[in-house]
Protein backbone atom coordinates (compact mmCIF):
# COMPACT_ATOMS: atom_id res chain seq x y z
CA UNK A 1 0.00 0.00 0.00
CA UNK A 2 2.80 2.54 1.15
CA UNK A 3 4.92 1.47 -2.51
CA UNK A 4 1.52 2.33 -4.09
CA UNK A 5 1.00 5.70 -2.59
CA UNK A 6 4.62 6.46 -3.14
CA UNK A 7 4.47 5.80 -7.09
CA UNK A 8 0.83 7.64 -7.12
CA UNK A 9 3.01 10.94 -5.71
CA UNK A 10 6.07 10.29 -7.95
CA UNK A 11 3.51 10.17 -10.98
CA UNK A 12 1.75 13.02 -10.17
CA UNK A 13 4.71 15.04 -9.79
CA UNK A 14 6.14 13.99 -12.53
CA UNK A 15 2.70 14.58 -14.23
CA UNK A 16 2.90 18.62 -12.40
CA UNK A 17 6.35 18.77 -14.02
CA UNK A 18 5.30 18.18 -17.20
CA UNK A 19 2.19 20.03 -16.98
CA UNK A 20 4.37 23.65 -16.08
CA UNK A 21 6.88 22.76 -18.72
CA UNK A 22 4.29 22.81 -21.45
CA UNK A 23 2.37 26.04 -19.73
CA UNK A 24 5.79 27.64 -19.01
CA UNK A 25 6.05 27.41 -23.16
CA UNK A 26 3.18 28.85 -23.91
CA UNK A 27 4.39 32.27 -25.45
CA UNK A 28 2.14 34.80 -23.07
CA UNK A 29 2.97 32.74 -20.10
CA UNK A 30 6.69 32.03 -21.46
CA UNK A 31 6.89 35.94 -22.17
CA UNK A 32 5.77 36.71 -18.30
CA UNK A 33 8.14 34.43 -16.62
CA UNK A 34 10.80 33.45 -18.84
CA UNK A 35 12.98 36.96 -17.20
CA UNK A 36 12.32 35.41 -13.86
CA UNK A 37 13.34 32.31 -14.40
CA UNK A 38 16.37 33.25 -16.95
CA UNK A 39 17.60 35.65 -13.51
CA UNK A 40 17.53 32.86 -10.85
CA UNK A 41 19.42 30.67 -13.86
CA UNK A 42 21.71 33.61 -14.34
CA UNK A 43 22.42 33.80 -10.30
CA UNK A 44 23.48 30.44 -9.88
CA UNK A 45 25.21 30.20 -13.28
CA UNK A 46 27.27 32.72 -12.04
CA UNK A 47 27.78 31.91 -8.54
CA UNK A 48 29.13 28.66 -10.20
CA UNK A 49 31.22 30.06 -12.99
CA UNK A 50 31.95 34.26 -12.67
CA UNK A 51 32.09 35.46 -15.75
CA UNK A 52 34.81 38.43 -14.51
CA UNK A 53 37.35 35.56 -13.92
CA UNK A 54 37.11 34.28 -17.18
CA UNK A 55 40.38 35.72 -18.99
CA UNK A 56 41.60 36.08 -22.99
CA UNK A 57 45.18 35.42 -22.95
CA UNK A 58 46.52 36.57 -26.38
CA UNK A 59 48.82 33.84 -27.60
CA UNK A 60 51.49 35.90 -29.71
CA UNK A 61 52.88 37.68 -26.69
CA UNK A 62 52.90 41.27 -26.28
CA UNK A 63 57.17 40.82 -26.87
CA UNK A 64 56.71 39.84 -30.23
CA UNK A 65 56.85 42.58 -33.08
CA UNK A 66 53.76 43.75 -34.42
CA UNK A 67 53.15 41.11 -37.77
CA UNK A 68 53.58 42.84 -41.39
CA UNK A 69 51.98 40.84 -43.69
CA UNK A 70 48.20 39.60 -43.43
CA UNK A 71 47.63 36.07 -44.29
CA UNK A 72 44.03 36.83 -45.65
CA UNK A 73 43.54 40.55 -47.59
CA UNK A 74 41.99 43.10 -45.28
CA UNK A 75 38.62 44.48 -46.39
CA UNK A 76 38.56 47.99 -48.06
CA UNK A 77 35.82 49.26 -45.60
CA UNK A 78 36.50 50.35 -42.22
CA UNK A 79 35.33 48.79 -39.09
CA UNK A 80 31.32 48.26 -40.44
CA UNK A 81 30.02 45.84 -41.76
CA UNK A 82 27.15 48.26 -43.50
CA UNK A 83 26.30 48.03 -47.08
CA UNK A 84 25.19 51.61 -47.07
CA UNK A 85 27.21 53.79 -49.37
CA UNK A 86 28.98 56.41 -47.49
CA UNK A 87 28.27 60.14 -48.44
CA UNK A 88 30.91 62.04 -50.77
CA UNK A 89 32.61 64.44 -47.73
CA UNK A 90 34.53 67.55 -47.76
CA UNK A 91 38.12 67.08 -46.20
CA UNK A 92 38.30 70.10 -43.73
CA UNK A 93 41.19 71.73 -42.50
CA UNK A 94 42.57 69.29 -39.60
CA UNK A 95 42.44 72.05 -36.66
CA UNK A 96 39.94 72.84 -34.24
CA UNK A 97 38.37 75.73 -33.23
CA UNK A 98 36.11 76.17 -30.52
CA UNK A 99 33.11 78.01 -31.76
CA UNK A 100 31.62 80.27 -29.26
CA UNK A 101 28.33 78.15 -28.06
CA UNK A 102 25.26 79.90 -25.87
CA UNK A 103 25.50 78.60 -22.56
CA UNK A 104 22.22 76.16 -21.85
CA UNK A 105 20.55 74.54 -24.76
CA UNK A 106 17.08 72.11 -23.89
CA UNK A 107 15.33 70.43 -26.73
CA UNK A 108 12.66 69.07 -25.10
CA UNK A 109 12.73 65.32 -24.68
CA UNK A 110 9.37 64.49 -22.95
CA UNK A 111 7.32 65.04 -26.99
CA UNK A 112 9.70 61.97 -28.34
CA UNK A 113 11.04 59.98 -25.25
CA UNK A 114 10.73 56.37 -25.77
CA UNK A 115 11.68 53.48 -22.64
CA UNK A 116 12.47 50.23 -23.45
CA UNK A 117 10.24 48.91 -20.45
CA UNK A 118 8.89 45.08 -21.68
CA UNK A 119 11.88 44.44 -23.70
CA UNK A 120 15.84 42.62 -23.63
CA UNK A 121 18.20 44.55 -24.06
CA UNK A 122 16.51 47.73 -26.27
CA UNK A 123 18.26 50.67 -25.80
CA UNK A 124 19.50 50.72 -29.57
CA UNK A 125 15.74 50.56 -30.77
CA UNK A 126 14.45 52.77 -28.54
CA UNK A 127 17.09 55.81 -28.57
CA UNK A 128 17.14 55.24 -32.44
CA UNK A 129 13.14 55.65 -32.09
CA UNK A 130 14.08 58.99 -30.24
CA UNK A 131 16.33 60.26 -32.93
CA UNK A 132 13.88 60.01 -35.74
CA UNK A 133 10.89 60.92 -33.58
CA UNK A 134 12.60 64.37 -32.84
CA UNK A 135 12.58 65.05 -36.84
CA UNK A 136 8.80 63.57 -37.29
CA UNK A 137 9.26 60.25 -38.02
CA UNK A 138 5.95 58.24 -37.75
CA UNK A 139 7.54 54.71 -38.84
CA UNK A 140 7.47 52.59 -42.00
CA UNK A 141 4.92 51.95 -44.21
CA UNK A 142 1.78 49.73 -43.56
CA UNK A 143 3.12 49.08 -40.06
CA UNK A 144 1.17 49.53 -36.87
CA UNK A 145 3.41 48.50 -34.16
CA UNK A 146 4.88 50.74 -32.27
CA UNK A 147 8.01 52.32 -33.41
CA UNK A 148 10.22 51.25 -31.59
CA UNK A 149 9.39 47.70 -32.18
CA UNK A 150 9.70 48.48 -35.81
CA UNK A 151 12.98 49.60 -35.36
CA UNK A 152 13.82 46.12 -33.42
CA UNK A 153 11.93 43.91 -36.46
CA UNK A 154 14.84 45.26 -38.69
CA UNK A 155 18.29 45.71 -36.33
CA UNK A 156 16.63 43.08 -33.58
CA UNK A 157 14.70 40.54 -35.05
CA UNK A 158 15.48 37.69 -32.77
CA UNK A 159 16.25 34.22 -33.20
CA UNK A 160 14.83 32.27 -36.26
CA UNK A 161 11.78 30.65 -33.78
CA UNK A 162 8.59 30.50 -34.92
CA UNK A 163 7.14 29.16 -31.69
CA UNK A 164 8.12 32.37 -29.80
CA UNK A 165 6.42 35.00 -29.88
CA UNK A 166 8.32 38.88 -31.23
CA UNK A 167 9.65 39.84 -27.09
CA UNK A 168 10.72 36.25 -26.70
CA UNK A 169 12.58 35.87 -29.83
CA UNK A 170 14.26 39.46 -29.19
CA UNK A 171 15.90 37.78 -25.45
CA UNK A 172 18.45 36.53 -26.89
CA UNK A 173 20.11 39.16 -28.59
CA UNK A 174 22.19 40.66 -26.07
CA UNK A 175 23.52 43.90 -28.14
CA UNK A 176 23.04 46.18 -31.43
CA UNK A 177 26.12 47.54 -33.06
CA UNK A 178 26.17 51.79 -33.88
CA UNK A 179 26.32 50.49 -37.69
CA UNK A 180 22.81 48.48 -37.84
CA UNK A 181 21.05 51.48 -36.37
CA UNK A 182 22.77 53.89 -38.95
CA UNK A 183 21.79 51.75 -41.96
CA UNK A 184 18.20 51.63 -40.80
CA UNK A 185 18.13 55.02 -41.25
CA UNK A 186 20.16 55.45 -44.11
CA UNK A 187 17.69 52.27 -45.70
CA UNK A 188 14.65 52.56 -44.12
CA UNK A 189 13.88 56.39 -43.53
CA UNK A 190 14.16 59.62 -45.87
CA UNK A 191 16.76 60.69 -43.24
CA UNK A 192 20.28 60.03 -43.08
CA UNK A 193 22.89 59.26 -40.20
CA UNK A 194 26.77 59.18 -39.98
CA UNK A 195 29.12 58.19 -36.71
CA UNK A 196 32.04 59.18 -35.86
CA UNK A 197 34.65 58.25 -33.30
CA UNK A 198 37.13 60.91 -31.09
CA UNK A 199 33.97 63.30 -30.36
CA UNK A 200 34.11 65.52 -27.42
CA UNK A 201 32.28 67.65 -25.19
CA UNK A 202 32.21 70.87 -27.40
CA UNK A 203 30.94 68.76 -30.04
CA UNK A 204 27.74 67.14 -28.89
CA UNK A 205 27.32 70.76 -27.38
CA UNK A 206 27.69 72.12 -30.72
CA UNK A 207 25.26 69.57 -32.10
CA UNK A 208 22.69 70.26 -29.63
CA UNK A 209 22.81 73.68 -30.04
CA UNK A 210 22.64 73.95 -34.17
CA UNK A 211 19.41 71.86 -33.35
CA UNK A 212 20.87 68.02 -34.42
CA UNK A 213 20.80 65.82 -30.90
CA UNK A 214 23.69 63.15 -31.30
CA UNK A 215 23.10 59.56 -29.91
CA UNK A 216 26.10 58.60 -27.84
CA UNK A 217 27.61 55.05 -27.04
CA UNK A 218 28.60 54.62 -23.46
CA UNK A 219 29.65 52.43 -20.55
CA UNK A 220 27.96 53.00 -17.13
CA UNK A 221 27.41 51.21 -13.93
CA UNK A 222 24.10 49.91 -13.18
CA UNK A 223 22.19 46.90 -11.93
CA UNK A 224 21.47 44.52 -14.53
CA UNK A 225 18.38 42.13 -14.64
CA UNK A 226 19.91 39.67 -11.88
CA UNK A 227 20.18 43.18 -9.40
CA UNK A 228 24.11 42.93 -9.75
CA UNK A 229 26.09 46.35 -10.45
CA UNK A 230 28.35 45.72 -12.80
CA UNK A 231 30.02 47.57 -16.05
CA UNK A 232 27.09 48.22 -19.07
CA UNK A 233 27.10 49.55 -22.83
CA UNK A 234 24.15 51.64 -23.15
CA UNK A 235 22.89 54.27 -25.60
CA UNK A 236 21.47 57.44 -24.69
CA UNK A 237 20.03 60.41 -26.50
CA UNK A 238 21.73 63.75 -25.92
CA UNK A 239 19.35 66.87 -26.20
CA UNK A 240 20.77 69.77 -23.87
CA UNK A 241 23.88 70.86 -21.86
CA UNK A 242 24.01 73.22 -18.88
CA UNK A 243 27.52 75.26 -18.65
CA UNK A 244 26.52 76.52 -15.71
CA UNK A 245 25.50 73.46 -13.89
CA UNK A 246 27.83 71.86 -15.79
CA UNK A 247 25.83 69.26 -16.71
CA UNK A 248 24.80 67.43 -20.60
CA UNK A 249 20.63 66.57 -20.96
CA UNK A 250 20.14 63.40 -21.93
CA UNK A 251 16.79 60.54 -22.50
CA UNK A 252 17.83 57.53 -20.72
CA UNK A 253 15.77 54.84 -22.15
CA UNK A 254 16.96 52.51 -19.43
CA UNK A 255 14.55 52.16 -16.01
CA UNK A 256 13.61 49.40 -13.83
CA UNK A 257 10.32 48.71 -12.57
CA UNK A 258 10.20 50.74 -9.53
CA UNK A 259 11.85 53.63 -10.90
CA UNK A 260 10.64 56.92 -13.41
CA UNK A 261 11.10 56.83 -16.91
CA UNK A 262 14.69 59.03 -16.76
CA UNK A 263 13.18 61.83 -19.27
CA UNK A 264 15.38 64.75 -19.29
CA UNK A 265 18.02 63.07 -16.73
CA UNK A 266 21.34 65.24 -15.73
CA UNK A 267 24.75 64.06 -16.50
CA UNK A 268 27.78 66.07 -14.83
CA UNK A 269 30.49 66.57 -17.96
CA UNK A 270 33.12 64.71 -15.94
CA UNK A 271 30.20 60.99 -15.66
CA UNK A 272 29.49 61.27 -19.35
CA UNK A 273 33.02 61.88 -19.89
CA UNK A 274 34.25 59.03 -18.51
CA UNK A 275 31.55 56.68 -19.53
CA UNK A 276 31.81 57.95 -22.93
CA UNK A 277 35.61 56.53 -23.15
CA UNK A 278 34.94 53.09 -23.03
CA UNK A 279 33.52 53.39 -26.44
CA UNK A 280 35.92 55.29 -28.00
CA UNK A 281 33.87 58.94 -27.60
CA UNK A 282 31.77 57.06 -30.52
CA UNK A 283 28.32 59.50 -31.54
CA UNK A 284 26.08 58.75 -34.02
CA UNK A 285 24.17 61.70 -35.86
CA UNK A 286 20.22 61.27 -37.06
CA UNK A 287 19.24 64.20 -39.76
CA UNK A 288 17.20 65.21 -42.79
CA UNK A 289 19.10 63.94 -45.82
CA UNK A 290 18.43 67.59 -47.14
CA UNK A 291 20.24 69.11 -43.69
CA UNK A 292 23.65 67.30 -44.44
CA UNK A 293 26.00 70.38 -45.27
CA UNK A 294 24.52 72.17 -41.91
CA UNK A 295 25.00 69.01 -40.41
CA UNK A 296 28.59 68.60 -41.41
CA UNK A 297 29.67 72.27 -40.69
CA UNK A 298 28.24 71.96 -37.22
CA UNK A 299 30.87 68.15 -37.08
CA UNK A 300 33.82 70.67 -38.54
CA UNK A 301 37.24 68.70 -38.77
CA UNK A 302 34.83 65.90 -37.37
CA UNK A 303 32.98 65.86 -40.97
CA UNK A 304 36.04 63.82 -42.07
CA UNK A 305 35.79 60.55 -40.79
CA UNK A 306 39.75 59.73 -41.83
CA UNK A 307 40.35 62.96 -39.30
CA UNK A 308 37.89 61.64 -36.70
CA UNK A 309 40.16 58.15 -36.41
CA UNK A 310 43.42 60.31 -36.13
CA UNK A 311 41.96 61.85 -33.30
CA UNK A 312 40.52 59.32 -31.26
CA UNK A 313 44.12 57.42 -32.03
CA UNK A 314 46.35 60.66 -30.80
CA UNK A 315 43.21 60.73 -27.27
CA UNK A 316 43.93 57.22 -27.10
CA UNK A 317 47.56 57.51 -26.84
CA UNK A 318 47.82 60.17 -24.70
CA UNK A 319 45.44 58.28 -22.47
CA UNK A 320 47.46 55.34 -22.13
CA UNK A 321 50.13 57.84 -20.57
CA UNK A 322 47.79 58.98 -18.00
CA UNK A 323 45.15 56.26 -17.14
CA UNK A 324 45.31 53.60 -15.10
CA UNK A 325 42.99 50.57 -14.03
CA UNK A 326 40.16 50.25 -15.39
CA UNK A 327 40.10 53.09 -17.59
CA UNK A 328 44.02 52.16 -18.99
CA UNK A 329 42.13 49.16 -20.31
CA UNK A 330 39.55 51.19 -21.81
CA UNK A 331 42.65 53.71 -23.71
CA UNK A 332 44.34 50.51 -25.05
CA UNK A 333 41.10 49.47 -26.48
CA UNK A 334 39.97 53.02 -27.82
CA UNK A 335 43.64 52.98 -29.60
CA UNK A 336 43.40 49.00 -31.10
CA UNK A 337 40.02 50.41 -32.24
CA UNK A 338 41.18 53.47 -34.22
CA UNK A 339 43.59 51.62 -35.67
CA UNK A 340 41.50 49.08 -36.97
CA UNK A 341 39.50 52.04 -38.29
CA UNK A 342 42.38 52.90 -40.54
CA UNK A 343 43.15 49.39 -41.58
CA UNK A 344 46.51 48.96 -39.68
CA UNK A 345 45.78 45.78 -37.91
CA UNK A 346 49.08 44.79 -36.82
CA UNK A 347 49.25 47.70 -34.58
CA UNK A 348 45.82 47.48 -33.88
CA UNK A 349 46.83 43.70 -32.50
CA UNK A 350 49.18 45.08 -30.68
CA UNK A 351 47.23 47.11 -29.03
CA UNK A 352 44.59 44.87 -27.67
CA UNK A 353 47.20 42.76 -26.39
CA UNK A 354 47.95 45.64 -24.27
CA UNK A 355 44.88 46.18 -23.24
CA UNK A 356 43.68 42.27 -22.23
CA UNK A 357 46.86 42.25 -20.55
CA UNK A 358 45.53 45.13 -18.27
CA UNK A 359 42.54 43.56 -17.97
CA UNK A 360 44.18 40.68 -16.26
CA UNK A 361 45.25 42.65 -13.74
CA UNK A 362 42.03 44.48 -12.92
CA UNK A 363 40.54 43.01 -9.29
CA UNK A 364 38.21 40.30 -10.24
CA UNK A 365 34.72 41.35 -9.88
CA UNK A 366 31.46 42.64 -12.04
CA UNK A 367 32.72 46.07 -11.48
CA UNK A 368 36.25 46.46 -12.22
CA UNK A 369 36.09 43.63 -15.03
CA UNK A 370 33.95 44.82 -17.71
CA UNK A 371 33.60 41.51 -19.31
CA UNK A 372 30.51 42.51 -21.55
CA UNK A 373 33.57 44.59 -23.94
CA UNK A 374 33.62 42.58 -26.80
CA UNK A 375 29.72 42.14 -26.06
CA UNK A 376 30.09 45.28 -27.71
CA UNK A 377 32.98 46.06 -29.85
CA UNK A 378 34.45 43.67 -32.21
CA UNK A 379 37.78 45.13 -32.93
CA UNK A 380 40.29 42.49 -31.82
CA UNK A 381 38.57 39.82 -34.44
CA UNK A 382 39.36 42.24 -37.18
CA UNK A 383 43.03 42.95 -35.67
CA UNK A 384 43.83 39.34 -35.06
CA UNK A 385 42.56 37.66 -38.16
CA UNK A 386 43.82 40.02 -40.35
CA UNK A 387 47.26 39.29 -39.17
CA UNK A 388 46.64 35.97 -39.04
CA UNK A 389 46.05 35.02 -35.44
CA UNK A 390 42.93 32.68 -36.23
CA UNK A 391 43.68 30.94 -32.70
CA UNK A 392 43.51 33.68 -31.31
CA UNK A 393 40.06 34.66 -32.54
CA UNK A 394 38.46 31.72 -31.86
CA UNK A 395 40.22 31.86 -27.95
CA UNK A 396 38.83 35.45 -27.96
CA UNK A 397 35.23 34.15 -29.02
CA UNK A 398 35.71 31.20 -26.93
CA UNK A 399 35.71 33.35 -24.25
CA UNK A 400 32.83 36.22 -24.99
CA UNK A 401 30.89 33.47 -25.60
CA UNK A 402 31.05 32.06 -22.21
CA UNK A 403 29.92 35.13 -20.50
CA UNK A 404 26.80 35.47 -21.12
CA UNK A 405 23.45 33.97 -19.17
CA UNK A 406 21.76 32.83 -22.37
CA UNK A 407 24.30 30.66 -23.50
CA UNK A 408 26.09 32.06 -26.55
CA UNK A 409 23.99 34.26 -28.64
CA UNK A 410 26.22 36.65 -29.73
CA UNK A 411 26.27 35.95 -33.45
CA UNK A 412 29.32 38.92 -33.94
CA UNK A 413 31.88 36.35 -31.98
CA UNK A 414 29.73 33.19 -33.49
CA UNK A 415 30.62 35.32 -36.93
CA UNK A 416 34.38 35.75 -36.14
CA UNK A 417 35.05 31.86 -34.68
CA UNK A 418 33.58 30.65 -38.24
CA UNK A 419 35.55 32.74 -40.38
CA UNK A 420 38.78 31.76 -38.11
CA UNK A 421 37.83 28.11 -37.91
CA UNK A 422 37.47 28.72 -41.79
CA UNK A 423 40.93 29.73 -42.23
CA UNK A 424 42.08 26.84 -40.50
CA UNK A 425 40.42 24.43 -42.24
CA UNK A 426 37.82 22.85 -39.76
CA UNK A 427 34.83 23.90 -42.49
CA UNK A 428 32.15 21.49 -40.28
CA UNK A 429 32.74 23.77 -37.01
CA UNK A 430 32.76 27.02 -39.43
CA UNK A 431 29.01 26.58 -41.42
CA UNK A 432 27.73 25.17 -37.86
CA UNK A 433 28.98 29.02 -36.14
CA UNK A 434 28.00 30.44 -39.57
CA UNK A 435 24.15 29.42 -39.87
CA UNK A 436 23.71 29.47 -36.00
CA UNK A 437 24.74 33.67 -36.25
CA UNK A 438 21.98 33.71 -38.92
CA UNK A 439 19.70 31.30 -36.69
CA UNK A 440 19.83 34.13 -33.92
CA UNK A 441 19.54 37.31 -35.94
CA UNK A 442 17.86 36.34 -39.63
CA UNK A 443 18.66 39.91 -40.89
CA UNK A 444 22.74 39.13 -40.03
CA UNK A 445 23.86 40.52 -43.32
CA UNK A 446 27.78 39.88 -42.74
CA UNK A 447 26.53 35.84 -41.65
CA UNK A 448 23.99 35.63 -44.78
CA UNK A 449 26.80 37.28 -47.27
CA UNK A 450 29.27 34.50 -46.15
CA UNK A 451 27.40 31.67 -46.26
CA UNK A 452 25.69 32.77 -49.77
CA UNK A 453 29.82 32.83 -50.95
CA UNK A 454 30.86 29.27 -49.48
CA UNK A 455 27.95 28.07 -51.03
CA UNK A 456 25.95 26.80 -47.77
CA UNK A 457 22.40 27.48 -46.45
CA UNK A 458 21.32 28.70 -43.54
Amino acid sequence: MLKQRKTQIALGLLAGLVLAVILYNVPFINVRLAWRVDGVRAQIQQMIDPPSEKIFVPQAGLDLPAPVVTVIAPPTATLTFTQTPAPELPTPTPTITATPLPQQVDLGGARFYVDQKGRWNYCAPANLTMALKFWGWTGLPGRTEALRDQIASVIKPGVDDPAKDFIARGRLDLNVMPYEMADFVNQYTNYSALIRHGGDLHTLKALVSAGFPPVIEKGYFERDTQGRFTWMGHYMFVTGYDDVAQVFIVQDSYYRNDEKPRIDRRINYYELLEGWRSFNYLFMVVYPSESQNEVLNTLGPWSDPTWAHQRALQVAEEETATLQGIDLFFAWFNKGTSHVQMLEYGQAATAYDRAFSVYATLDQDNINRPYRMVWYQTGPYFAYFYTGRYQDVINLANVTLSTTTTGPTLEESLYWRAMASYALGDSTSAFADMRESVRLNPNFSPGLQRLREWGISP
